[in-house]
């Protein structure tokens, strides 16, 4: 009889998950100096996680062993995506013309986005936000002169980023969780808003006097930087929550909740600021207005969340795809629409109430906010508008026309603005039955910039560019976006990652703590979570299972320990 210690090893041995003898035996004839290797770990890590049992050919596993080959399934899938492309470029190239032929500016914008969703692509596999790599692309394409969008086709980008503002968006509200809100309200508004002002103020103060932006600029500059990346926070956060790390005292919620109210505070003040500075009526008249423009946001958000409700019918075996397209449908309207009557900042903010209100109501109904299939195919949604979102903001920066003394200028004021922020972050929470490491964690996790700055920051200058007025000053707003974006996004990642487990304490794996969630990402897909016990990396960007956990304390037991 073999030893405990061997059959342990023997056990270890065949339990890897493969999906054919062909390449058990390939496993097992690898030898051990192999798997140690850099290049056979970087292969098991890039391999992607199948989920389910899969067809292959039988010559797969010989022609393109595991770990160093994708799986027939994962090929087979970019074969699908490529082909559906083609199809798509061949009906625009049938429709369009020249425009889409090689060198048209529609053949450009879609190289382009192809290209970003590669860079994104390059930063995930170094396990760092997509979105940087993206961004990086759009410069690198811009400065290279492999792109010029002419007059003609700037509305066309314009209304593809009005796209991509509805899906970030939406996904923002129904990300929040409405239970958790209702007992938390009071401490997550007070951590959402005092840190949110605080540096606001402190952008506005710094680029007035380090870039000369007048004082109005200024202020809806940093109402747009303060905002919370929950592109970058949400990924890093749900690995660390994955195995435990503050979920005891319903962290997670709090700070998922704070960033979604950090958005929509960044698009109530993006409305009212973009209304003074660009309205051609007297500034006393657009001050009365605003509160108009938010409350009708904030109604038809209402109105619409609970029309969706209540159409289509909960049981409808349609039901699923049917509320996608009405809340889709209804946030390009409040968009498109109230920026045609000039309430620019009604649209996003309606967009948010409304994802918020349908999701408050569909729980009522029985969906889990954590299984929610409208929320899934907003993630699948913003897979397609990522590269373009970033992939385009990227262009706007001109390399040639940076000064040095401008960019460290930037500089300063971001960082300025993020040691403010943690400060007061970690006054703000005092009272609370956190200790000083888990509020300077939840002080670090909000530095990071990604979405809401490449939305709302292009936004400003298109306002500009359609009144002719002020485009240099907007074109400074965009350029403080940007190299936010640059600066903390990476940065955030990393020191989230590596500190969580440092600052915050780690629940046991039992029943009454945390359960196993069914999706795999709270709000953002772009990085990948990795599997602690097996040493294998589950893909986010598929919607695929993985062995995650969540907080499983109720909102009552959350909001008396924070």
């Amino acid at each position: 009889m073999n030893s405990p210690k061997h059959s342990t090893e023997y056990i270890s041995a065949i339990n890897v998950k493969q999906t054919s003898d062909e390449v058990y035996k390939f496993n097992f004839s690898t030898n051990d100096g192999e798997k140690n290797s850099w290049w056979y770990i970087f292969c098991l890590k890039c391999r992607q996680k199948e989920v389910g049992p899969g067809w292959e050919p039988g010559c797969w596993p010989k022609t393109c062993p595991h770990p160093y080959c994708p799986s027939f399934r994962h090929v087979a899938r970019i074969l699908a995506l490529l082909i559906t492309v083609t199809l798509c470029w061949g009906v625009v190239l049938a429709v369009m013309g020249s425009a889409a032929k090689p060198g048209g500016q529609l053949f450009s914008i879609a190289v382009l986005v192809v290209f970003a969703y590669l860079g994104g692509w390059v930063f995930r596999m170094l396990t760092l936000p997509a979105l940087v790599g993206m961004l990086l692309v759009g410069i690198i394409y811009k400065n290279v002169g492999l792109i010029e969008v002419d007059e003609h086709y700037k509305e066309f980008v314009s209304i593809l980023r009005k796209i991509a503002l509805v899906v970030i968006f939406t996904r923002a509200g129904l990300d929040l969780d409405p239970v958790a809100l209702k007992k938390l309200y009071c401490r997550v508004l007070f951590l959402a808003l005092i840190p949110w002002c605080t540096e606001a103020a402190v952008i506005a103060v710094t680029v007035h006097y380090l870039l000369s932006l007048p004082w109005k600029f200024a202020i809806l500059c940093g109402s747009i930087i303060a905002a919370v990346a929950p592109a970058v926070v949400v990924p890093c956060l749900f690995r660390l929550r994955t195995k435990g790390y503050g979920v005891a005292k319903g962290i997670p919620t709090l700070i998922i909740a704070v960033a979604g109210i950090d958005d929509a505070a960044s698009v109530i003040a993006f409305g009212v600021g973009t209304k003074i500075i660009f309205g051609k009526n007297p500034v006393t008249y657009d001050l009365m207005l605003s509160p108009l423009s938010i409350a009708v946001g904030i109604l038809y958000g209402v109105v619409w969340g609970f029309i969706v409700k209540y159409v289509p019918e909960r049981t409808d075996p349609y039901v699923v795809p049917l509320r996608i397209l009405m809340l889709t449908g209804g946030g390009l309207l409040a968009v498109l629409g109230f920026e045609i009557v000039h309430l620019e900042g009604a649209g996003p903010l309606a967009v948010i109430i409304s994802s918020f209100t349908s999701i408050y109501f569909w729980t009522k109904q029985g969906w889990n906010i954590e299984d929610n299939p409208v929320a899934t195919a907003f993630e699948i949604f913003w897979m397609i508008f990522e590269p373009i979102l970033f992939g385009l903001t990227g262009t706007q920066i001109i390399l040639n026309e940076l000064d040095l003394a401008f960019v460290t200028a930037i500089v300063m004021c971001v960082v300025i603005a993020f040691v403010s922020r943690i400060l007061i972050t970690i006054i703000a929470a005092s009272g609370s039955s956190l200790n000083f490491k888990e509020k300077l964690f939840i002080a670090l996790s909000w530095m990071a910039k990604a979405s809401v700055q490449a939305a709302l920051g292009p936004a400003v200058l298109e306002v500009a560019r359609s009144n002719n007025q002020d485009e240099e000053y907007s074109k400074t707003i965009v350029m403080v976006c940007i190299i936010s974006i640059l600066l903390t996004a990476p940065a955030g990642a990393i020191i989230v990652s590596l500190s969580g487990p440092k600052l915050l304490t780690k629940a046991k794996p039992s029943n009454e703590q945390w359960r196993r969630g069914p999706r795999p990402s709270i709000r953002d897909i772009t990085l990948n979570s990795e599997d602690e016990d097996n040493g294998t990396s589950v893909s986010n960007d598929q919607g695929q299972e993985c062995d995650g956990v969540k907080a499983d304390c109720t909102a009552e037991v959350q909001s008396e320990k924070i």
